[in-house]
């Protein structure tokens, strides 16, 4: 038996699978989705999601198949790792997890990834004084280093801002403000460091894109994220008439029940570094009859190059 020749051919099939994986990642999604209340058992005034809806979420998932997944108001631990183990039933695996509990003890903040986390800093103790009185980040934020392949990486932070719900402590959109606040305090930490960081912030900031918190999130100058602006894919192509407004494409993202309204309120930002690889035409809203039985909130994507621009 000729060992030298199989070694050899062993050598040649391992470059070509490599090869071949290097392929597959040379482009890549990139989504958020606020799946209401994905709880496997009651918390709070929270009851357990359903059945129907949890299978609406998983179809609209497995719909996007996006390779790194944020996730807003997931429940505990045991949740995640449901809707993770139903996907890989359905052919869709992400062996890469995250999941980070902040000062709300019912709903929190998850990422589900194809590629390897290789660090993560999640963000549980973020406060703030507002009036005289202490607050904390209700969900933090989460924070992870994603490795696409090994000649490229990116660094992605998930947010849940805030909900528009009247609370008795405080003014909402104050509070939401000062959560933003603590998070663009995080971004700009990292961008100072590194202004060519590949970074993408994303997630349910709970406000439209001229409201101050997200306006603070967007940032000026050179530390400024690129609104990717995710649209359904209907068709629509034409420029807006009023050429100092974006097109009128459908963006919206969530249904307010409590005033009959559809708004975008679900973002994916990023930085410069990051914007050099954004694919505009693979960035989308999903578009899905009955979308509703799953989330109030329809899953955005983004699409990107998975190499240094």
């Amino acid at each position: 038996m000729n060992l030298g020749r199989f070694s050899a051919i062993g050598m040649i099939l391992a470059l070509g699978f490599a090869h071949a994986d290097l392929r597959a990642a040379e482009r890549f999604t990139i989504a958020t989705y606020n799946v209401e209340n994905y709880l496997d058992a009651a918390a709070g005034t929270r009851p357990a999601k359903p059945a129907n809806a949890r299978a609406k979420v998983r179809e609209s998932l497995l719909a996007i198949r996006a390779d790194v997944v944020a996730l807003e108001e997931m429940g505990s631990t045991n949740a995640l790792i449901e809707l993770r183990e139903a996907l890989g039933q359905d052919g869709l695996h992400y062996p890469h997890w995250e999941h980070v509990a902040g000062f709300d003890t019912n709903i929190h903040v998850a990422v589900l990834s194809r590629f390897p986390i290789v660090d993560r800093r999640p963000h549980t103790q973020n406060s703030f004084l507002l009036r005289g009185r202490r607050f904390r980040v209700s969900r933090g934020f989460a924070e992870v280093d994603i490795r696409v392949h090994p000649g490229y990486a990116f660094t992605l932070i998930v947010a849940h801002l805030k909900s528009r719900r009247i609370v008795p402590e405080a003014d909402e959109a104050e509070l939401r403000e000062q959560e933003a606040l603590q998070l663009r305090q995080i971004i700009d930490a990292r961008l100072t460091a590194n202004p060519q960081l590949n970074l993408v912030v994303l997630g349910d900031f709970n406000d439209t894109q001229d409201s101050p918190s997200t306006r603070l999130i967007l940032g000026r100058g050179a530390l400024a994220l690129t609104d990717t602006r995710p649209a359904e894919r209907n068709g629509d192509t034409d420029p807006n008439p009023l050429p100092q407004f974006a097109p009128r494409h459908v963006t919206w993202t969530h249904f307010y029940g409590k005033e009959d309204t559809f708004s975008r309120i679900d973002y994916i930002l990023l930085s410069r570094g990051m914007a050099r690889e954004w694919d505009p035409s693979a960035t989308y809203v999903l578009r899905m009859p009955n979308w509703g039985t799953g989330s109030d909130h329809r899953p955005i994507v983004a699409g990107f190059h998975a190499g240094e621009r």
